[in-house]
């Protein structure tokens, strides 16, 4: 059962808004990413638009031979990064916050959405054991999070994602199709909060926490 403070998106869809302190995530953000660069995968139809990185046990690739985990960074060989104690403990308290416990995630894709970036629709699918919860964090410039559920099709649940909020789903919803719109240049002078930049730019990053194997 979900705690006091979730909002309910759709069932066993829960949203806990403004949950996760971006400053110290940014930092352990930078910290993976030095470790394994930020990446533009391709997929069997094109170049992702998003850039991405991966720490944990695994890590989410895809290429033109489709989507898996890999225990290595096939750009260095290398195992990815370890998780950072921050990251674990904001996946276990959101799963907890949203009814979904014991929740020991050995994975976290980190997605760089720079002004202009999109997630089409799609599902998570790919992990052994679908008994899991997703949980999936935002950071800096706001965004609209789609939910469509069983089907890709039909008019989607639009979820405004500020910085700091935490979208956490499972059980029913578990493989329940979602996107991402178009994420769009902040108004006035371009400062984000929780100071989510790349390169200058203000981005939006967000933390996609799994239990792959």
């Amino acid at each position: 059962m979900a705690q006091a403070g979730a909002e309910p998106i759709a069932e066993d869809v829960w949203l806990l808004r403004g949950l996760a302190d971006a400053g110290p995530l940014r930092a352990a953000i930078d910290a993976v990413a030095a470790d394994a660069p930020f990446q533009q995968l391709r997929t069997r139809t094109g170049r992702m638009s998003v850039a991405l990185t991966n720490c944990g046990s695994w890590g989410w690739h895809s290429d033109e031979r489709g989507y898996r985990y890999v225990d290595r960074n096939p750009a260095s060989g290398r195992s990815w990064p370890k998780m950072p104690a921050l990251f674990l403990d904001l996946a276990r308290r959101a799963a907890h916050l949203a009814g979904f416990q014991p929740f020991a995630p050995d994975c976290c894709l980190i997605n760089r959405y720079a002004v202009g970036a999109r997630m089409g629709t799609h599902r998570d699918f790919d992990e052994l054991d679908l008994r899991h919860p997703i949980v999936s964090v935002s950071i800096g410039l706001p965004a609209t999070f789609l939910w469509f559920g069983a089907k890709r099709t039909g008019t989607p649940r639009k979820v405004p994602l500020a910085d700091g909020d935490v979208m956490v789903w499972g059980a029913s919803a578990r493989a329940g199709y979602h996107g991402v719109c178009r994420v769009d240049a902040p108004a006035g002078a371009g400062v984000v909060a929780g100071g989510a930049y790349a390169a200058g730019e203000p981005v939006r990053f967000n933390l996609t926490f799994r239990r792959a194997r």
